[in-house]
């Protein structure tokens, strides 16, 4: 079974990137051939400073690893490593209606909270299925929210092949029932755009700044709070606590006489605990930053080893070549 996925250096990475994607992917390292790239093509729909991305891009490496990617299990590369993913995105545009891009949720979502439109946000979903493609990967995990940019990849790759004859794997979408949900600290869905994250790595005093600012409700230390659960601190505790200090937490502050400011306290202390290991290997890793690089040179070869099969076969059945 071949892996697929990616993720954008688009910012600091977070909890929300972690438990949502690292971790995932991680685990999903074991089950089958796992190819995982960072998207500097996509972050250009965002991100226009140069000396960011390439900032980004590098941190994304690092973090990865510290958090437990092996780079004999997987192969981790920069999308703009391997520019088959560009020509095939193209091949994919000739074949690619209107209509169902502007059917997308995902754009329409982004415009309409404040993001300038350009083309290649719009286009996202090509030079996604592009991505895809060009590994003949038979499953992509991806949340609900992913599935729709997962359906447009078999669209297609069945116009192509229909067009042209049999030449694309369609893959099949591994939606995770089980996606973290990880609220930020003001309660929406944590992310950078709305900066709202706390982050992985950062120094222990921001990610304790940033935790004791969670928004929380109005009840007092004394009022029982039986829907406990639903609070946005005890949903991040859930992530990073072992089962017994969760379910003690949320057991007192339904109860009633524990208080906000201890429930924060104990997520800081647990947060800080679950990425103790992996700030560790990150310190190893930065002092060997030669080594990162080497792992992201010997993943783009791997992966233009597959990558350029596949785009040539596309070639040929367009008439390229």
């Amino acid at each position: 079974m071949r892996i697929l996925s990616g993720i954008q250096p688009s910012g600091i990475l977070h909890a929300g990137n972690y438990f949502g994607m690292m971790k995932p992917s991680i685990d999903l390292q074991e089950q089958g051939e796992a190819f995982y790239f960072i998207a500097d093509y996509h972050s250009m729909t965002s991100l226009t400073d140069a000396k960011l991305r390439r900032e980004y891009t590098q941190r994304v490496a690092i973090d990865f690893l510290a958090c437990g990617l092996d780079p004999k299990k997987a192969v981790l590369f920069k999308q703009s490593d391997v520019p088959e993913h560009v020509e095939l995105s193209w091949m994919l545009s000739s074949v690619c209606p209107m209509g169902l891009l502007e059917r997308c949720h995902s754009y329409k979502d982004k415009i309409a909270k404040g993001v300038s439109p350009n083309h290649g946000l719009f286009a996202y979903p090509v030079l996604m299925a592009a991505d895809i493609l060009i590994y003949d990967a038979d499953v992509v995990p991806v949340g609900q929210d992913q599935k729709q940019h997962v359906e447009v990849t078999r669209d297609l790759a069945n116009k192509f092949n229909d067009l042209y004859g049999e030449t694309f794997v369609v893959p099949e979408p591994r939606i995770r029932r089980d996606v973290a949900k990880v609220p930020g600290i003001d309660g929406g869905k944590m992310s950078k755009s709305y900066n709202n994250t706390i982050d992985i790595f950062g120094e222990e005093k921001a990610i304790k700044k940033r935790i004791m600012s969670i928004v929380m409700d109005s009840r007092g230390i004394d009022e029982p709070k039986p829907d406990a659960e639903e609070n946005n601190a005890i949903q991040i505790l859930e992530h990073v606590a072992d089962e017994a200090t969760y379910t003690e937490t949320v057991e007192a502050l339904k109860a009633g006489g524990f208080g906000y400011g201890h429930v924060k306290k104990k997520l800081f202390e647990c947060y800080w605990e679950h990425f103790a290991d992996a700030r560790k290997r990150r310190e190893e890793l930065l002092a060997n930053l030669d080594y990162v690089e080497e792992v992201l040179r010997e993943g783009a070869q791997k992966a233009r080893g597959i990558a350029s099969v596949v785009n040539r076969r596309a070639r040929v059945a367009c008439g390229l070549e």
